[in-house]
């Protein structure tokens, strides 16, 4: 028998919002990614309960019970519950009805069979109960432990009842999976088969997707898949990867953390912030990213103008697209422009210089200090 023994699962927070339900003859199984996490020694983040109780007596018990209930999902059978500042999402077993193409339509049921046979990958669905002790309806263990990530069931009845879920499993695989065993066959024959599905999701839903995947340690081995599959080009035309995997090698030897738009930056192709709506943030950086690659800009300039970070990405952007190794005295001096502070202010050039003259001169003066390597003084400049 497998049991956990985690400190979120002991945690009398979660130990009081999982009586509450039992105490009233319900079912209280924690569920999902923290089980999953657990089992494999990762982070746990977001807590999920499934139970046999409807939502409204959810509601009902925890709101008996002192415990602060909002209806965050109702209609979908999801309460949260917050208890000690933690948030519960608590969700009725559910039952698959129909298939949409953009996510399947569910009624309640009672029995966790039926509740596990909804959701997407084998090691999704692995339940614990408050004691601990871990429910494996489908046979879910085996694949963790293999790191094997496998769809419920028929991979393509899964795929068709939401196409996201194509990319998903590449996120998953990044994740979870064992890059050196390779990926499922069946599930790769069904992504590859329903690739027309994925113009029913919408964009926004893909772009989120994405940027998990390319957060992964390692989403190499994926985004080949995805390529392999026809999955990247349907939706990011004119991207190409491979400059992804030389990139995440330079990384490690940078020491520096993923960065999804990083990663996103080393696929070119156009429309690409558009085509994921990516955030107004990550869409600027990302154009950041491909003028300073484009540019011949040295890594003094470099860092003064962009900044360590930005700077330092685009040092390992260079080196990826040209197949060089890390050059540390480059990041050296990409620091050392970063704490570099430009002498002249425009206030030292006031009278004489005024209205665009003045941020004329100040340009003019800043390319001059740049050029020296910054070693020109103030006094240097001023006699300019």
């Amino acid at each position: 028998m497998t049991k956990i023994t985690a400190d979120w699962l002991t945690n009398e927070h979660t130990q009081r919002v999982c009586h509450v339900l039992i105490e009233a003859g319900a079912q209280a199984l924690i569920v999902g990614g923290c089980v999953r996490n657990s089992l494999l020694n990762q982070p746990v983040s977001d807590i999920d309960i499934a139970t046999d109780a409807l939502p409204e007596v959810v509601m009902k018990l925890a709101i008996a019970g002192g415990i602060k209930a909002v209806p965050t999902g109702i209609e979908h059978g999801t309460v949260t519950l917050v208890s000690g500042g933690i948030p519960f999402e608590i969700t009725t077993f559910r039952r698959d009805v129909e298939n949409g193409g953009r996510r399947a339509v569910v009624a309640f049921s009672k029995t966790v069979d039926e509740d596990a046979a909804t959701r997407n990958f084998t090691m999704n669905a692995l339940y614990v109960r408050p004691d601990g002790t871990v429910l494996d309806p489908i046979g879910g263990l085996p694949d963790l432990h293999a790191r094997r990530v496998r769809f419920i069931g028929s991979a393509e009845d899964r795929i068709r009842e939401d196409y996201l879920r194509s990319l998903r499993y590449f996120r998953f695989h990044a994740w979870y999976g064992d890059a050196e065993n390779g990926m499922d066959a069946d599930a790769v024959a069904a992504i590859a088969a329903n690739l027309d599905g994925l113009d029913k999701v919408s964009h926004e839903r893909i772009g989120a997707e994405f940027l998990k995947l390319l957060s992964a340690p390692d989403p190499a081995p994926a985004v080949a898949g995805m390529r392999s599959t026809g999955v990247l080009h349907r939706i990011l035309p004119g991207t190409d990867d491979r400059a992804l995997a030389p990139l995440i090698a330079l990384e490690t030897d940078a020491g520096v953390k993923p960065d999804p738009v990083r990663r996103l930056a080393a696929l070119g192709g156009a429309d690409v912030a558009d085509l994921l709506r990516l955030k107004k943030t990550d869409a600027r950086q990302l154009d950041r990213l491909r003028d300073g690659v484009s540019a011949v800009t040295e890594a003094l300039e470099l860092g003064y103008r962009l900044k360590e970070k930005t700077a330092i990405d685009v040092l390992l952007l260079r080196c990826a697209f040209s197949e060089q190794h890390w050059n540390i005295l480059a990041a050296d001096k990409v620091r050392a422009g970063d704490r570099s502070v430009f002498p002249v202010t425009a206030q030292d050039l006031m009278p004489q210089f005024s209205g665009a003259e003045l941020g004329a001169r100040l340009a003019e003066l800043e390319n001059r200090w740049i050029k020296s390597g910054f070693s020109m003084t103030r006094d240097d400049l001023m006699t300019l």
